[in-house]
């Protein structure tokens, strides 16, 4: 993941962190992405010795020459069934990170753990949130549980210095009804249905960014079409593709701020070959690479 096993994490400009687990729904196992981080890691192994060679997706080496330290905190001690006490140690670390001015990048983990990584981002808002998805996760409350992984955006829009958000990759069947799409637009929510993507291309997307702004970004891995992304629990045919996240995330760079990133919903028992976790991985490269040249 570009990150030297000789970088401490209190020092650098950026640091990677896994959560494994977030909020579980009763009777649905969020085991499944337990092992979703260390895949994400191995993904890039290889590449990680070769941060000083050229990379095409960059138009450079990878650390922009060594203008960027990138650290790896390893996975938090999250467990399945704890959902109060994992989301207190996602953060607190988040926290800890932007706290002093770094970059937190978190390796999911079901799609409830970005709730308390927007909520440890606090100190960096006013924010702007952009959830590459194929749902909205809007809903108040789905088996008695607030803060699972259909409540992701919702709670968000909760949060005092969450200002903006915006949704990208909307399309088939979700858990939102139309009293969630209502509510969630409502409150203000650009939703960027993926077609309209594929239609009017990234600008539908950026002109919802103002410049300058610092913004979030949450990957779940869902929002890429699955003929590159298999490996999610509820695949959607449409979805974006490498290019279209890829570019989104240089656009974003270039035009505002980013203090955070994360991905999620990535199941590595969906990908026997390896290449939907090569596939997230050099996104994540790419958001680092973006860094070095900000």
């Amino acid at each position: 993941m570009g990150a030297r096993p000789d970088v401490d994490p209190g020092a650098a400009d950026v640091v990677i962190f896994g959560a494994p687990h977030g909020t579980p729904y009763k009777g649905i196992d969020n085991g499944v992405y337990a092992g979703a981080p260390d895949a994400l890691r191995r993904a890039l192994a290889v590449d990680a010795g070769w941060t000083d060679h050229w990379d095409f997706d960059l138009g450079g080496p990878f650390d922009g020459e060594g203008r960027i330290a990138v650290a790896d905190a390893g996975n938090l001690a999250t467990v399945p069934q704890d959902g109060p006490g994992n989301r207190r140690m996602i953060r607190e670390a988040t926290e800890a990170v932007a706290g002093r001015g770094a970059v937190p990048i978190l390796l999911g983990g079901d799609d409830s753990v970005p709730i308390p990584f927007f909520k440890g981002l606090a100190a960096c808002g006013p924010l702007t949130v952009i959830q590459i998805d194929a749902h909205i996760d809007w809903r108040e409350e789905r088996f008695g549980e607030p803060m699972g992984f259909s409540s992701t955006m919702r709670r968000a829009s909760e949060m005092g210095h969450v200002e903006r958000i915006v949704q990208v990759g909307m399309r088939g069947i979700g858990s939102a009804r139309a009293r969630e799409v209502e509510e969630a637009r409502a409150w203000g929510a650009r939703i960027v249905m993926a077609r309209e993507v594929h239609q009017a291309g990234l600008a539908s997307v950026l002109e919802h960014v103002a410049p300058g702004a610092a913004c979030a970004i949450t990957l779940d891995c869902d929002g890429l079409d699955p003929s590159i992304m298999p490996a999610v629990v509820a695949p959607s045919p449409g979805g974006l593709s490498y290019w279209q996240v890829v570019d989104l995330i240089h656009a974003v760079t270039a035009q505002a701020r980013l203090v955070g990133f994360d991905v999620v919903e990535f199941v590595p028992e969906r990908d026997p070959n390896g290449i939907a976790a090569l596939t997230a991985a050099r996104i994540v490269a790419n958001a680092i690479g973006c860094l070095a040249r900000g």
